[in-house]
């Protein structure tokens, strides 16, 4: 059951579901044009404190069974390996090559579901939308780091000789939100999970619950700092992958897949229909051939444009995806 009635317009879906998410944004977004704010501190936090409580706590208090989080884990899986295949095959049809083809797979596979994904499916699904998302954003973390470092670093090894393959494995071991995932499972394979009401468990929620809105402000000071304008003609392929193909490819996935809970695979296919994610940046930065595009434009300039193009496009489109998950008809 959505937190929709049946009757619930695209506007009031705007309202409930991305209004609020927006504004959390827009205030990120005013404040990195305003003052020169480092994000990265604020990343750090995330990354290493909050995001790990919220998915810990999401994933040990969740009423889905065991069975659905392994098909949610199949599902994430599966769409991803099949978006990074359908956008390799079209970049290359639109004669794109290396190095800008990788960092167009990157963006073009991996959705933002963290920083703009929680929150929307939290607004849009309720609980239920929360923890899939999570589970989503957990699984998702493990293939960026492997599938996503291989494509941004192909061909390129790091400083000290070490393959790109082996720089996911070692970043993965680094990654607080793996731990919070294994010991939240290992709680509830115990059964030592404490009840919600008590100091702990309140604790963990207040600090998992300020990761929402501190990943929006971060999304919104990145998203200040990105260049659209020069740009803009080299991310359509991108956008057109994101907007229209990728929620296409995940409805296939839950079809098959076969979710026993609506909401779940509403939440599967809404998280996998977000923008494109700001981690791909970090990866082409790190790991990417410095040489360029082939064109004015850098490979970093291009990822910038890429999130924010899919960003400002996901308003509209998320609000009748929304629409039409909630009305039943998409899955």
């Amino acid at each position: 059951m959505t937190r929709f009635g049946t009757r619930m317009s695209l506007f009031s879906i705007f309202v409930s579901a991305l209004l609020p998410i927006l504004a959390i944004g827009a205030v990120g977004f005013v404040l990195g044009r305003v003052r020169d704010v480092d994000p990265e501190p604020l990343n750090t936090v995330t990354v290493y404190v909050l995001a790990p409580v919220l998915v810990f706590y999401s994933l040990a208090t969740t009423e889905l069974a065991g069975e659905t989080l392994a098909t949610i884990t199949a599902g994430v899986v599966v769409y991803h390996v099949a978006m990074l295949l359908v956008a390799g095959g079209v970049a290359r049809l639109a004669g794109i090559s290396e190095p800008l083809l990788g960092a167009l797979v990157l963006v073009a596979a991996f959705p933002n579901s963290g920083n703009y994904g929680i929150p929307v499916s939290s607004f849009a699904f309720g609980d239920t939308g929360r923890s899939t998302a999570v589970v989503y954003l957990a699984v998702q973390s493990v293939l960026i780091y492997t599938l996503g470092v291989y494509i941004a670093g192909r061909g390129t090894d790091r400083d000290d000789g070490a393959p790109g393959w082996r720089v996911g494995l070692e970043r993965i071991v680094r990654i607080p939100l793996v731990y919070a995932v294994v010991a939240a499972l290992a709680a509830r394979w115990l059964g030592v999970v404490p009840p919600t009401g008590v100091p702990a468990m309140e604790t963990l929620r207040l600090v998992g619950d300020s990761s929402i809105p501190m990943m929006l402000l971060i999304l919104g000071i990145q998203l200040a700092g990105a260049d659209l304008g020069s740009t803009l003609s080299e991310v359509g392929v991108v956008a057109a992958l994101k907007i229209v193909v990728a929620p296409a490819v995940a409805v296939g996935v839950a079809l098959v897949a076969g979710f026993g809970d609506p909401t779940v695979a509403r939440t599967f296919v809404l998280e996998s229909a977000m923008p494109a994610a700001v981690t791909p940046l970090i990866l082409v930065a790190e790991f990417g051939d410095a040489s360029g595009t082939g064109s004015a434009t850098s490979l970093a300039e291009f990822v910038s444009a890429a999130v924010f193009a899919t960003t400002l496009l996901s308003v509209p489109a998320l609000s009748v995806l929304i629409y039409l998950l909630n009305h039943g008809f998409v899955v």
